[in-house]
């Protein structure tokens, strides 16, 4: 295993695989680099003296600018690196050519056929509430169906808890409406109970009118204010969605239909080199299969846009890109926040310096196919291939967006490790085989093998689309396993 890595022949870095020692010689282009200092894993290696504003270049793109003068054998970190990113910019548009498509493999999957069309990948029953106030009520009527029907018929019972519907305003009470709507149409749900209190902004039947069409054997309501005994009621209505959900059988569904969430949190200096190319490469699969991706956090687009816009397929998504780029921008500046102030504590310890870098290495989640649509917060999908969607960072927001949008899994990699999930299967991906061996009980898939075995990609990626189709056929992953399933949904506004 080589103790560094320098990703492109551009590159004027290298990235240290194992922590080095003050001292340490690299030969590395057949220059001999002297090490000025430890090297921690993932962090970077300055290949060449560089004066106060010269650019660092990692992927072969400027990450930055020195802020001091740097040594060559230096470690290069948040305390002598600058972002070279500003406020809202103007773009052109210059389109590369499409990518050639991988051949159709024609594999299936085995799936649930709604009555719309729609295909799930699990068969759930969920209890959904209009407003924080009955979160108590879906918490107790989940664990009692639990109990009563044993697994037996259906995959999971789970209520979903969140604190808003009531006391909101404009934009946050409709994402609000939006998301839960989105849910309640999820296809991994066999039947959904919405629970409301009756007297809350997000009013029970406004809320049925705005979910158009739905199947009335499976999607019921239940407005605790109107009924003698909440929980009684409550109950008959479940057991009435469970004796149609408990019903339904997988069949066979082409991977067309898969829809797959590209999302990354507590990321390291490894998180560009192993997990997010991984994710690139079955994206990339995943669309030459006719099925769908979608990659989100705008703020960690920052610094990569430009990339993302090239591969617009058209004129009209190239605009729809700068606006979800510059309305994100704008969102920052409205609140009086920097715009490029994102690595978190974990990030710089974890070897990312800059946004530019942490961005870089974060859309290569994306592949390298086609742009074919950009979503707005609280849309669902409606274009298959690659989409971008609007949402922040922030791991639980961005993934219940993506879920929301339609996505049937999230795919989620990792360089620090995260317990969570969101409504619908997230699967953590780590980027290095320590965490992947520390952490079994949060970590589904290890992409640090890259690295510490040697195995080539293709062998990686191959072994890495069967385990998303045993997901999909219903194998559980770690979330799913120790019941983590939460939602967050986007705030901006005032509460009253």
């Amino acid at each position: 295993m080589s103790k560094y890595i320098k990703i492109n022949s551009a590159d004027n870095v290298a990235v240290a695989v194992e922590k080095l020692p003050t001292g340490e010689q690299l030969n590395i282009d057949s220059e001999t680099i002297v090490l000025q200092n430890d090297i921690p894993a993932g962090h970077k290696i300055a290949l060449c003296d560089f004066v106060a504003g010269d650019n660092i270049i990692k992927y072969g793109m400027p990450i930055g600018h020195a802020s001091v003068a740097i040594g060559c054998g230096t470690l290069i970190n948040e305390k002598n690196i600058k972002t070279n990113l500003e406020g809202i910019l103007e773009y052109s548009y210059n389109p590369l050519p499409a990518p050639a498509l991988m051949p159709c493999k024609h594999l299936t999957f085995k799936g649930y056929r709604r009555k719309n069309g729609d295909v799930g990948i699990r068969n759930e029953i969920w209890i959904i509430p209009t407003v924080g106030c009955v979160n108590g009520i879906i918490n107790e009527l989940a664990k009692s169906l639990s109990k009563e029907i044993d697994g037996n018929g259906i995959d999971a019972v789970v209520a979903y808890p969140h604190n808003f519907g009531c006391s909101q305003l404009g934009d946050d009470h409709e994402n609000t409406r939006k998301i839960l709507r989105n849910m309640v149409l999820h296809p991994n749900a066999g039947g959904v109970l919405i629970v409301g209190l009756g007297c809350e902004n997000n009013q029970p039947e406004a809320f049925r009118k705005m979910l158009g069409e739905y199947d009335i054997d499976r999607v019921k309501f239940l407005v605790t204010q109107e009924v003698e005994d909440e929980y009684e009621e409550g109950m008959k209505l479940l057991r009435e969605i469970y004796s149609v959900v408990s019903n339904d059988e997988r069949m066979d569904t082409p991977l067309s239909e898969l829809r797959v969430g590209l999302k990354c949190g507590g990321s390291d200096g490894f998180s560009g080199i192993t997990a997010n190319p991984l994710l690139g490469v079955f994206s990339d699969f995943l669309v030459s299969q006719g099925g769908t991706t979608v990659l989100t956090e705008v703020p960690e687009m920052f610094g990569a846009e430009t990339i993302l816009m090239q591969r617009c397929q058209n004129r009209e998504i190239f605009d729809k890109t700068v606006h979800l780029i510059n309305d994100f921008k704008r969102y920052f500046i409205a609140n009086n926040q920097p715009v490029y102030e994102n690595p978190s504590p974990g990030n710089k310890a974890g070897g990312i310096s800059t946004l530019e870098e942490k961005s870089l290495g974060c859309t290569q989640k994306s592949g390298s196919s086609a742009v074919k649509d950009v979503l707005m917060y609280g849309e669902r999908l409606k274009t298959k291939g690659l989409n971008l969607l609007s949402a922040p960072g922030n791991d639980l927001v961005a993934s219940t967006a993506l879920a929301a949008s339609g996505c049937h899994i999230v795919l989620f990699t990792t360089g620090r490790g995260t317990p969570f999930g969101t409504f619908v299967p997230t699967m953590k991906i780590s980027t290095n085989s320590l965490l992947f061996n520390k952490k079994p009980g949060w970590i589904d898939f290890n992409a640090g093998t890259l690295l510490d075995e040697g195995e080539i990609m293709k062998s990686l990626s191959e072994r890495f689309i069967r385990f998303v189709i045993g997901t999909a056929n219903g194998k559980y992953v770690n979330n799913e396993k120790k019941n983590d399933r939460e939602i967050s949904i986007l705030k901006t506004g005032i509460t009253l």
